[in-house]
């Protein structure tokens, strides 16, 4: 698509050749060079006569000039600048972007359910319980060439776009050979050197891969596949103590203290390509290792209404200490001939975190002091395998094709929690009835294909039309299931049984003459699930140079999506519970219109509908317990999809090269937006779905890059290098609208219509918006020291993480404000080139904090010191 741009005094030129096109001649320059307007020519040379004035703009970023669509885009020297090690970090740079969990990201407020994230334009699963996207950690940014994020909605996209939707491009091959190797070392000063608490696992735990000690033992796996609950009903008290006496203990249930290492990585990166018959073949890989320790230590509590005064409920210190080992490996090999090319990406992404945790304080219900430890073992997988295509048939056609398949897995084998209470001197005893011990297992793909069929209309000697028609459709399928066992005293325990280690009190001498193992497996569909999200769709799209100087793009998409989410009964019973079925088709219709109205400016407007859908965990009616918080999530089969309006404008200046200023406002306006509302039951935080009736939410945000290069002045620091500020900040405001007679359908009510004004306050904040997003960074570049510094600040004002039950205040997460700083530097060392890197993270100490507040006392829901990190890496480069 041929962009094109003029001068001020160029417009008046335009106009001109419009009128009398033979009186006016211009030269199409460059579009990295100046721009330049010829003399007149001889009106009778037809050789040198032409219809229309063209300049490009001289500083305008290609991907910003070749996308019609507000965007913005991460390079392959953003990543090196900033250092972030995936995706997730990555993209907390771009305006208007923040990230909850270490995972997900919220683009202009609006929570994970609005973004989509496509790997090389495919979809992708989910091994997330609660998310059906995919989260960003899991893309190490070495494997990344680039991610783009577009803001304004194009009809080729999926229709699920709320915020945005980011595009991971993953490197291609080279056209030198080249092989790096990198080393790293880190630490943080809330974990490393520390005592932590651990368990032992097993021997291969390092390796991010069990050796077997995890593995459902098999006399419970029998009876799991038995259709048959275990308990004393179905078998002998000889099968349950086999059973019990099966199961792993003291390496997989014993809390320990031990100094945590400091965290380790090595990766290795490589690619050729060479000339044969058949084309020019290529191939790339990237292989990863990390190995990293992360220790909290915090409070949690929860606050409840008495007389209409916030108190406090439970009151909890927490101490966790995790393992996060990460594995990556991408392959990909490309074939280029002529007018076409052929590329195989292969992605394998595996995260394993081993946690420890203990828990003590007051618990509201019991009326006394209790402890809780747990122990956990969670394997997030991705696995991906795409085929591309882009072919050209001379100068008008063109195809681009896609097929993928990718897998997602979440498997969680021995999630251990075991409780104690105080006995009348004041010493912990074990208390019987919680423990528990769960295999939970998660199975996340999406089969994917789609094809663009574009044919470029010349308008004349420089303006085009390019008309694309595409079908695209996905397949997405989910499993869940977990199953829970716990031990029953069903003799008199002594007392110094109940005082002793956990591994003896669960050891095979107890477990038959005092213990006895039972299964508490939820039944009527309570602890399984299979989900299915089928997308089919056919979309045709415009893009044109209506007028010298303005492009407009428009497109509608029909898309036909069933979304089902089946509750199943493990014991083979009728759950009682129906199918819930979304079966909606949608027609979804886009324009942006871009005026290049002077040289390096450009003004972009957009509009268009769009959809969100519910996500498979929301729609389960079901519990669910979230280890990483501590509370209940409950699904609500009553939802459904949300309808969302777009509108964006956006001006634009690249004022010189790599440098920029850029201003937009948005407006979305969402009809039943999903939210989280807080449950009431008793002093634990539970957490449900519903739709709310309406929502909008409005803002602007605006970003700058400048470099800044100082003349010599006897400082030789400051002028031998390049300086560089770039900022963005968005401001956004939401507002949840309630009115006289809207209603809300929950899984409590059992779908029968309820007063919404009970479950969501008219005017309130839209859950996850945060007002205030801003970033900077200031930092030099010196080519002749080969070095590279930054510093790099981040902040995000508080945002509503749930609606809280009526009367009670929501709960709010502050993100606060981050600072790091970033230092690299290329030196060579017997011929051999090094690169080296230092990063300082969160170099003001900035906590994590949930709260809730009223009349002046605040409920740290979830409160705990982050620390500061540092690492050092080496990288070889061959």
């Amino acid at each position: 698509m041929k962009t094109l741009s003029l001068t001020l005094s160029g417009v008046l030129l335009a106009t001109s050749a419009l009128i009398a096109p033979g009186l006016a001649y211009a030269q199409t320059t460059p579009a990295e060079g100046p721009a330049q307007v010829e003399a007149p020519a001889d009106p009778q040379d037809e050789s040198t006569q032409v219809d229309e004035i063209v300049v490009l703009g001289r500083y305008i970023p290609e991907p910003n000039r070749e996308s019609p669509e507000v965007a913005a885009f991460l390079t392959s020297e953003d990543l090196a600048r900033t250092g972030d090690s995936n995706a997730a970090e990555a993209l907390t740079r771009v305006t208007g972007l923040s990230i909850v969990e270490g995972r997900f990201i919220y683009v202009r407020g609006l929570g994970e359910r609005y973004s989509s994230a496509l790997l090389n334009g495919s979809p992708l699963p989910s091994p997330e319980p609660l998310q059906r996207v995919i989260p960003l950690d899991l893309f190490p940014s070495d494997i990344l060439a680039g991610v783009t994020v577009q803001k304004t909605y194009s009809a080729n996209y999926p229709g699920e776009f709320g915020g945005g939707l980011i595009d991971l491009q993953t490197i291609s091959t080279p056209s030198e050979p080249f092989f790096t190797f990198k080393a790293s070392l880190g630490g943080n000063t809330e974990t490393t050197a520390r005592n932590g608490l651990i368990y032992f696992g097993a021997r291969t735990d390092f390796l991010g891969f069990d050796d077997g000690t995890r593995e459902i033992p098999g006399p419970i796996d029998l009876a799991f596949g038995s259709g048959k609950r275990i308990n004393a009903n179905n078998y002998t008290a000889t099968e349950l103590r086999r059973m019990g006496q099966s199961l792993i203990n003291a390496p997989l249930r014993l809390l320990q203290r031990e100094e945590s290492p400091v965290n380790f990585g090595l990766g290795m990166t490589g690619g050729a390509s060479m000339d044969t018959e058949i084309g020019t073949v290529g191939a790339v890989f990237v292989a990863g290792y990390d190995n990293a320790w992360k220790s909290r230590e915090g409070v949690r509590q929860t606050g409840r209404l008495d007389a209409g005064r916030l108190v406090v409920a439970n009151d909890f210190g927490f101490q966790s200490t995790q393992n996060d080992i990460g594995l990556n490996f991408l392959g990909g090999l490309s074939l280029v001939n002529g007018d076409h090319e052929i590329k195989w990406t292969n992605l394998y992404v595996r995260n394993v975190t081993k946690e420890a945790r203990s828990q003590e304080g007051f618990d509201d219900a019991a009326g006394s002091t209790r402890r809780t430890d747990l122990t956990a073992w969670y394997v997030r997988q991705l696995l991906s395998t795409q085929l591309t295509g882009e072919h050209f048939f001379g100068e008008a056609w063109e195809l681009n094709w896609r097929a993928a398949y990718a897998q997602t897995s979440r498997d969680a084998p021995y999630e251990t929690q075991f409780g104690y209470g105080k006995n009348a001197a004041g010493a912990y005893i074990h208390s019987i009835q919680s423990n528990s011990i769960a295999f939970s297992e998660l199975n996340d793909d999406v089969v994917s294909g789609g094809a663009d069929l574009s044919y470029i209309l010349p308008l004349s000697d420089a303006r085009e039309a390019k008309f694309t028609v595409g079908v695209a459709g996905y397949d997405n399928n989910r499993d869940s299931a977990e199953r829970r066992l716990r031990f029953n005293a069903i003799n008199t325990l002594s007392a110094d049984q109940l005082e002793s280690r956990v591994d003896y009190l669960f050891s095979d001498f107890n477990i038959g003459p005092y213990l006895q193992i039972e299964e508490v497996t939820g039944s009527n569909g309570a602890a399984a699930y299979e989900g299915q999200l089928t997308v089919n769709a056919v979309y045709g799209q415009v893009e044109a140079e209506v007028l010298p100087l303005v492009n407009l793009t428009v497109g509608v998409r029909y898309e036909d999506g069933d979304q089902t989410v089946n509750p199943t009964d493990l014991f083979g019973g009728v759950t009682g519970l129906p199918r819930t079925t979304i079966a909606e088709q949608y027609v979804l219709p886009a324009a942006t219109v871009t005026w290049n109205f002077a040289e390096d400016m450009q003004l972009r407007l957009a509009a268009s509908k769009t959809i969100g859908r519910p996500q498979f965990r929301e729609l389960a009616p079901q519990q669910y317990r979230d280890i990483e918080t501590d509370r209940t999530f409950i699904g609500n089969q009553f939802l459904v999809d949300t309808e969302i309006t777009n509108l964006d404008a956006r001006f634009e200046w690249y004022f010189a090269r790599q440098q920029f200023i850029t201003a937009g406002v948005f407006y979305k306006d969402l009809d039943k937006p999903v939210e989280s509302s807080v449950v009431d039951q008793g002093s634990n935080i539970s957490q449900t779905f519903l739709n709310a009736p309406r929502a909008r939410i409005m803002g602007a945000e605006i970003e700058a890059k400048k470099y800044f290069e100082f003349p010599e002045n006897g400082m030789d620091f400051i002028a031998n290098k390049r300086w560089l500020i770039q900022a963005n900040y968005t401001f956004s405001d939401s507002e949840v609208t309630v009115e006289s007679g809207d209603t809300v359908l929950t899984q409590s009510g059992l779908g029968v219509p309820e007063n919404a004004a009970f479950y969501v306050v008219d005017g309130s904040r839209l859950q996850g918006q945060s007002d205030h997003v801003a970033n900077l960074q200031l930092g030099w570049e010196d080519d002749a020291a080969r070095s590279q510094a930054t510093f790099i600040v981040n902040y995000v004002s508080e945002r509503t993480s749930a609606r809280n039950i009526a009367g009670n205040p929501d709960l709010i997460q502050d993100p606060g404000t981050f600072l790091d700083f970033v230092y690299r530097k290329d030196f060579d060392v017997l011929g051999r080139e090094l690169g080296l890197a230092v990063e300082l993270r969160n170099l003001l100490g900035t906590d994590y904090q949930e709260y809730s507040e009223k009349g002046g006392t605040k409920i740290n829901v979830n409160s705990y010191d982050l620390g500061q990190g540092a690492s050092i890496s080496l990288t070889a480069r061959f």
